[in-house]
């Protein structure tokens, strides 16, 4: 099985771990999720995390996911990650036009 990239893995750890108006810092991100210590990278990942569509920045409080624009994370999720439609599906509780989505 190959392994998720550092940016798959960040993702999957904040849509595991998701609660609304909960930002999730970089600290506690980067100790959840399985990136077998890759911290240099995994904190560039997270800087650039910060200024995705689908990512809220809350300053010291972190980032969380932003649901006004799961289109675009689905989008990343199924290209990027490799996860298959059932599975962002399933995961991503609040996407409402998933039934609508149209895979590019």
């Amino acid at each position: 099985m190959e392994k998720p990239s550092v940016k798959c893995a960040l993702l999957a750890t904040m849509i595991a771990k998701h609660r609304w108006g909960t930002p999730i810092t970089e600290e506690a991100l980067l100790e959840l999720s399985a990136i077998d210590g890759d911290y240099p990278t995994a904190r560039d990942v997270y800087a650039e995390l910060r200024s995705q569509p689908y990512i809220s920045y809350r300053g010291n409080r972190g980032i969380e996911l932003d649901k006004s624009n799961f289109d675009d994370l689905a989008e990343v999720l199924y290209h990027e990650c490799g996860w298959e439609a059932w599975e962002i599906d399933s995961r991503l509780k609040h996407y409402e036009g998933i039934d609508d989505h149209e895979w590019t």
